[in-house]
């Protein structure tokens, strides 16, 4: 019954992004159409999809930098600004700097939740792609049937044959031969070694302008692709090579923007924090207090001696 209702939810979901699904899996097989293998219409619709997502790609990555530059500054806020009684005060005066420089603490997540929706999609066409019938005969979703795609989907049995390797089937799937798992698991050492050099990439840009990544931030960025080395040892081949050939991209985007200085933000200028007004002493409000009775008792006295004449 359970697996019944998660079906129907999932058959539900697919309903309502077809005509998503169908656009993407319309592109794939105009790609193929031109060149007649499925790996190189992957990498296509991926150039595609990147060349949509480079300005985030860019923005982000300046956005990254600019946090570099400003570690100084917030450092000098958080020795500024001690205690918990201090941290309301001091989030407010972050939040400023941030604003003044065009920066956001989040901005390294962005590519990340970008690709997120495309990552669904392909996933979605490639099942599709592969489809069986009841008989297990193929039967591909989202393309024209009238495609050159379609009709070597029908031929190969629903199999997308890149170089031998099946791109439908996930690394942790069944495989005739040890030997023929061998490309699938090399693929994932690639994605994951790739995101690797791109994060090495940037804390070496950060090193030559001497602006040390934090050290929270440094094991995020080592965590990060252990965590997706496990999401693509679950997904098929097919969108593995997207996320090669977009880190592939990212790589190369970064690379020219730190050739042509468009991602240097320079060291963040000095800003005065402003100091804390602190609570007068007991000692000295006693002190005030004190002052003001004698000088109203003075104006009482005076106020008597003038009656009297």
């Amino acid at each position: 019954m359970i697996f019944a209702a998660s079906s129907g939810i999932v058959e539900s979901v697919g309903d309502f992004f077809s005509p998503i699904f169908r656009l993407f899996g319309w592109l794939l097989a105009q790609f193929y159409q031109f060149i007649p293998n499925y790996g190189v219409a992957i990498a296509l619709l991926t150039i595609l999809i990147m060349g949509v997502l480079t300005p985030l790609t860019v923005k982000s990555t300046r956005s990254m930098m600019a946090m570099q530059a400003l570690q100084p500054e917030l450092k000098k806020l958080q020795q500024k600004y001690k205690g918990p009684e201090n941290r309301a005060q001091m989030h407010e005066e972050m939040m400023r700097l941030y604003k003044e420089h065009g920066t956001n603490p989040l901005s390294s997540c962005f590519p990340v939740l970008a690709q997120a929706p495309f990552l669904f999609i392909l996933y979605s066409v490639i099942r599709g792609l592969s489809a069986l019938d009841p008989l297990k005969q193929a039967a591909p979703k989202y393309i024209p049937d009238t495609s050159r795609m379609y009709q070597d989907l029908i031929a190969s049995r629903g199999k997308i044959d890149v170089f031998g390797m099946d791109m439908a089937l996930k690394p942790l799937d069944h495989h005739a031969t040890l030997f023929a798992a061998i490309p699938f698991f090399a693929m994932v050492a690639l994605a994951v070694g790739l995101q690797y050099f791109q994060m090495a990439q940037i804390n070496n840009r950060n090193k030559k302008s001497g602006q040390e990544m934090p050290a929270s931030q440094q094991r995020i960025q080592k965590l990060m692709p252990i965590l997706f080395a496990y999401f693509y040892f679950i997904i098929p081949a097919a969108v593995v090579l997207y996320m090669v050939v977009s880190t592939l991209i990212r790589i190369a985007t970064q690379d020219i923007m730190f050739r042509i200085g468009v991602s240097d933000p320079g060291k963040a200028k000095e800003r005065q924090i402003p100091a804390r007004v602190k609570p007068p002493e007991k000692s000295a409000v006693i002190e005030v207090e004190a002052e003001t009775l004698k000088s109203q008792a003075n104006r009482s006295k005076s106020k008597r001696q003038r009656k009297e004449r």
